[in-house]
């Protein structure tokens, strides 16, 4: 037998490595390399967190659940004088100079004088063409918006590598444990300051969502994620609507409408419901990084006040939080995610009024209230994808069971001290 007779023999009892099967088996392998390689990083990160003090998950967990629903006051709170001071006449106290910086807050444009602060619905105009945004109509005669020329084109969700789920209350910002008093139990604040601050960021925080986000109408309507009622928008144009008078509430009231169970009203309704958090979409867009634009004077210099004092009081916990969002944000495929028990308004509300704006992008904000933190952890996989890496940071027993669930990488926050270990490492890329 000739050389090339035995070299044909012999190549055809090897497997076919062009063929079909053999290209489906090598994807395969790399599938599942890569899979491994994914967990390999999970493992990392927990060796990761380790090193920190932060053991995985606590022994025999009990879900908790949701805050205590806020009641929504009608009436003006027995409070102390702050002395409110203008902005200029703002003093630092010692180690804040130049850390809050509240320099690119612009004064109150003449158009937001007409806007009264009260419980009316005294809305402001469409924000795209307040603040020139150009704006132009589809083939289908609808209004569509253009993005300012300025803003970078953020990654596609599939093409993000590293998400970091967070918690709002008690891990970002402190506010719930102000007005039960466990924060200054626990680290030896003056109770009575640490009450009325947080009854005065109460008060803001619900000012700020009647008059501006529509809470009066959107308490009973409650959703998880900003454009889940984005398909009932057919595109109007808002410029020119008049919210006050466009009979969504009926004398019946809202709960008749919008009940709890997700039963809704009809076609024109959930129109005119779509329209809402359209509109609020685009003030939170608006004024994301101008929220003293947005209150007008002179709420915005009690504001200023209020976050000062709250700095003070807190050992500059906000800014530390900041400091780590502000870290993952500079990455270029990583992202921040806030899954919060609050009602999604209220929570728009606090993240605009704590200057949270730029470290969570609207769409990326999701309201636990109805469905719990699992269900939106859900989405929020489904949304970025297997391959990406989640981290999940928080304080609370319900964000930890259900990062335990799922086996995604718990970082504990029980401390400014946490949140501080939690910027070294980010600052370090160990995360």
């Amino acid at each position: 037998m000739s050389v090339r007779s035995e070299v044909r023999q012999l190549a055809a009892t090897l497997p076919d490595w062009h063929g079909p099967e053999a290209k489906r088996e090598r994807e395969g392998d790399r599938r599942r390399e890569k899979e491994s390689n994914d967990g390999n990083k999970s493992v990392q990160f927990v060796v990761v967190m380790a090193a920190y003090g932060q053991t995985q998950y606590s022994p025999a967990l009990q879900p908790a659940g949701p805050y205590a629903p806020y009641t929504h006051h009608s009436q003006g709170y027995s409070m102390p004088s702050y002395n409110i001071k203008t902005e200029d006449g703002l003093s630092h106290s010692p180690g804040q100079t130049g850390l809050l910086g509240y320099s690119n807050f612009s004064s109150t444009p003449p158009s937001q004088s007409l806007y009264s602060y009260s419980h009316t619905h005294g809305y402001p105009p469409t924000p795209g063409k307040e603040e020139g945004v150009s704006a132009r109509r589809g083939s289908d005669g609808k209004l569509r918006g253009r993005k300012r020329v300025s803003d970078p084109a953020p990654p596609l969700d599939s093409d993000i590598e590293r998400v970091f789920i967070w918690d709002l209350d008690e891990t970002i910002i402190i506010f719930h444990s102000l007005l039960t008093g466990t924060f200054s139990s626990r680290f030896g604040k003056d109770s009575s300051k640490a009450a009325s601050l947080g009854l005065w960021m109460e008060e803001m925080i619900f000012n700020l969502a009647d008059s501006r986000l529509f809470f009066n109408d959107l308490e009973e309507c409650d959703q998880v994620h900003i454009d889940d009622v984005a398909s009932d928008d057919n595109g109007q144009d808002l410029s020119t609507y008049n919210f006050g008078s466009d009979g969504f509430q009926s004398p019946a009231g809202p709960g008749s409408l919008c009940l709890g169970s997700g039963v809704h009203g009809g076609v024109d309704w959930m129109r005119k419901l779509a329209f809402r958090y359209r509109r609020v979409k685009e003030i939170y867009n608006t004024y994301k990084n101008n929220v003293g634009g947005l209150l007008g004077s002179p709420k915005r210099e009690e504001w200023l006040q209020l976050r000062r004092e709250m700095e003070v009081l807190t050992d500059l916990w906000l800014t530390q939080a900041l400091k780590a969002l502000a870290l993952i944000n500079s990455r270029p495929n990583c992202v921040n995610v806030l899954v919060t028990t609050t009602q999604l308004i209220p929570a728009l509300s606090k993240v605009l009024l704590y200057g949270l704006g730029s470290a969570f992008p609207i769409e990326n904000i999701y309201s636990a209230t109805k469905t719990g933190k699992e269900s939106c952890f859900e989405r929020v996989s489904q949304r970025f994808g297997r391959r990406a890496v989640y981290v999940v940071i928080g304080d609370g027993a319900e964000e930890e069971t259900v990062a335990k669930k799922k086996n995604m990488p718990f970082w504990r926050v029980s401390c400014r001290a946490d949140l501080e270990a939690l910027s070294h490492a980010l600052e370090l890329d160990y995360l």
